[in-house]
């Protein structure tokens, strides 16, 4: 009886598109998926951008010290790779953080053209100051989705992001050359405008 009263509970606190919100039904989604990343990504990140904020991190800078704590001292090109980044977009996501300390980036031994970053003692305190907050953010997020929704949104979101993902992508686009898209930032006619 307990059990289910608890799952009753936690189905009443996540969201879904079957039964809404208390403030009413939820949109549908639209029809492009490179837009509905972009967009729960943006919500995702303001979220969790919130509850972090009094570690003085915002996710993207947080998530980078994952990596470094988790490579140890990657060049900039496996560090671009693993973040999913440009090497541009990497080098002005390094620029405060290296600023405040956290990570050093410094020549390789091996290779002088290669600059490797690694995380410096206050880095990783800095590091372990989020963790608490960033569990916080990762309980809030399993409570409104669901652990088991979340468990396997995460797989969805590994796979989206793999290398091979890329390569079944591209294949697919030489097998499809001439299909059109239905998204409505490539689309300068979309039919839902038109009068």
């Amino acid at each position: 009886m307990a059990r289910s009263d608890s799952a009753r509970s936690d189905r009443r606190d996540t969201v879904s598109f079957d039964e809404g919100t208390p403030s009413g039904p939820l949109s549908q989604p639209g029809p492009c998926n490179g837009n509905e990343l972009r967009k729960a990504s943006r919500r995702i990140s303001q979220l969790y951008d919130g509850v972090i904020a009094t570690s003085g991190l915002r996710s993207t800078q947080r998530s980078i010290l994952v990596q470094l704590a988790t490579l140890g001292a990657p060049t900039m090109g496996e560090l671009a790779q693993a973040l999913v980044l440009d090497r541009s977009a990497l080098a002005h996501n390094l620029k405060p953080l290296e600023r405040d300390g956290y990570l050093s980036i410094k020549a390789d031994r091996a290779d002088r053209r290669s600059r490797r970053v690694s995380l410096t003692p206050a880095g990783q305190d800095k590091l372990e100051e989020s963790n608490a907050l960033w569990a916080s953010a990762q309980r809030r997020f399993e409570s409104a989705f669901g652990t088991e929704q979340a468990q396997a949104l995460r797989h969805t979101l590994a796979i989206i992001s793999s290398a091979e993902f890329v390569r079944s992508f591209e294949r697919a686009e030489a097998e499809d050359s001439h299909a059109s898209s239905a998204c409505p930032e490539t689309d300068p006619h979309p039919t839902h405008n038109r009068n």
